[in-house]
């Protein structure tokens, strides 16, 4: 028979991670676990990844939290079938160097094994996080004067 997670397995881990509770969230941790968290690691130190529990464990309690405090972490769509779990989500925090909050969408693609994560994927809206992180507009060639020479295909 084949591995499913319970959807009650994911939704108790959601709980927890989005109380920040680590101690909980460990429970749900793999010791063999990969945790990717795409995005501009320039902008948020914490992206990259984490190769097992101790490291994963430590971007999730420390890393984040040395960019800034998540007051928000919000589920929109979840889907779970068989193995794996699939999220969209809506983050906010409180940046650490002051007062301005940031709030930013998110997608999750976790793999179970035996009620525990073994595989952690976080694709985040960057262009849109790095903004806000930064605090101001990026800006594109878009912004630009037209080049009266170039055509746009």
């Amino acid at each position: 028979m084949t591995y499913a997670v319970p959807r009650s397995v994911v939704q108790a881990f959601y709980k927890a991670y989005a109380a920040r509770d680590i101690a909980k969230v460990a429970d749900f941790v793999a010791d063999d676990v990969i945790w990717t968290i795409s995005g501009p690691v320039d902008v948020l130190s914490f992206c990259g990844t984490c190769r097992g529990k101790d490291a994963a464990l430590d971007m999730i309690g420390r890393k984040i939290s040395d960019v800034y405090r998540v007051v928000g972490f919000e589920p929109h769509a979840m889907l779970v079938d068989g193995e794996w779990a699939a999220t969209f989500v809506r983050l906010s925090a409180r940046m650490n160097s002051g007062e301005r909050m940031v709030s930013y969408r998110l997608a999750h693609f976790l793999r179970f094994r035996d009620d525990k994560i073994v595989e952690a994927q976080a694709i985040i809206d960057s262009y849109d996080a790095a903004e806000q992180v930064l605090g101001h507009h990026l800006g594109s060639d878009h912004d630009a004067e037209p080049d009266k020479e170039l055509v746009a295909v």
